[in-house]
């Protein structure tokens, strides 16, 4: 090989280590840039790339528990090019894991481009009540079928909401199918500690104080976190027609006459249906005074049950006397709303076992379980 030619061959083998060596130091998203615009144009480069206009400006608005509509300013440059939007959509984890994560990440969503706003919908990748991040790019769809892109805009972060009242009667309608049959009750009762009692003597004179509800049971549940209130029980034993002497909560009880708190001048709501990876499965109702402040709370948000005909919990007079029933088949967990004196009851202690397996404090709903979810997320 003449020496020149060899200069020639050698220069040339050395550029091409040294861009290949340029390439692979690139982030994802640069090496696709360089790639779309290596098979558009031989002489545009990246520059094609960057005339698509950017998203900035963006709004989200209408939210709900598995949807939101999505809008934007752009640039009138190029505006007639864009034939899509990608559309990266994350569950925030933290304040910095999303920082940059979106330039390296392939996008999530495709769509074509329409009007805005824009709606997002799909119970497949949005969950209720969850922290999401969204960042938008335009793009051009080439007869190749590749994409001309513009940057990334900004990233925005906006949380989803919780269940409609159309997504509890969903839930209402499932936990219906599996309630069973009623049995009687009388009394309504809570298991805590000696001290918990105590203190309630000692500090809040002698009275039960609503306090805000945990967040166990269904994700997007519109009480968790939210509702104040009073959790009380009211399943029987089949065989004795009483409360179980078992409880994971405490070894004291105090009892109530079901008609204290639940009665014609109480309304009843349903507020959840779930299950903790186990064969047995629990109903939340709510029960509030007519035209309090729990009352109000639940009006908007929750389904209202008949208190006389309802597959959970009724309400009813025969012979001048209120009768009571409870569902045989689920758990049944009663929120009342007000205050609770202790002199309208009793407290004593139990004669069973604490058994802290059944606790349902803070507990996680089992998202797989296809008696209690349904199909806008869990």
């Amino acid at each position: 090989v003449p020496p020149m030619r060899l200069c020639e061959r050698l220069f040339r083998d050395v550029t091409v280590s040294r861009h290949r060596k340029q390439i692979s130091n690139r982030s994802l998203t640069e090496q696709m840039l360089i790639f779309y615009a290596g098979n558009k144009s031989q002489d545009s480069g990246i520059a094609e790339m960057e005339e698509l206009p950017v998203p900035h400006n963006i709004k989200i608005s209408n939210i709900t528990c598995d949807s939101f509509k999505i809008s934007w300013d752009m640039d009138s440059k190029s505006k007639d090019r864009i034939t899509h939007y990608f559309i990266d959509l994350n569950k925030k984890e933290n304040k910095n894991s999303n920082k940059f994560k979106h330039k390296d990440v392939p996008t999530k969503l495709v769509a074509k481009a329409v009007p805005l706003p824009m709606t997002v919908r799909g119970h497949w990748f949005l969950s209720p009540r969850t922290e999401y991040t969204v960042a938008v790019q335009t793009a051009s769809k080439q007869v190749d079928g590749d994409y001309v892109v513009s940057e990334w805009s900004e990233i925005i972060e906006f949380c989803t909401a919780d269940y409609s009242k159309v997504h509890l009667t969903q839930l209402l309608e499932k936990a219906e199918v599996i309630a069973g049959r009623m049995l009687k009750l009388s009394v309504f009762y809570r298991n805590q500690h000696r001290e918990y009692f105590d203190y309630i003597r000692e500090h809040h004179g002698n009275a039960l104080q609503p306090s805000v509800k945990d967040n166990s049971g269904s994700h997007g549940s519109p009480i968790s976190g939210k509702l104040e209130g009073i959790f009380f029980s009211c399943n029987t034993e089949f065989n004795t027609g009483k409360p179980p002497q078992d409880s994971p909560y405490g070894r004291y009880r105090f009892e109530i006459a079901a008609e204290k708190l639940f009665n014609p001048n109480t309304n009843l709501y349903f507020g959840d249906f779930y299950c903790m990876y186990t064969a047995y499965h629990y109903v939340i109702l709510v029960i509030a005074p007519v035209g309090s402040p729990g009352d109000e709370f639940c009006k908007q948000r929750l389904p209202q049950l008949n208190i006389k005909d309802n597959k959970f919990l009724t309400c009813d007079e025969e012979d001048g006397v209120m009768v009571y029933h409870h569902a045989q088949d689920v758990i049944l967990e009663v929120i009342y709303t007000d205050p609770v004196d202790l002199s309208l009851g009793t407290v004593e202690e139990i004669t069973g076992h604490q058994l802290m397996s059944l606790s349902t404090a803070n507990a996680k709903k089992d998202p797989s379980c296809k008696t209690c979810n349904i199909s806008v997320g869990r």
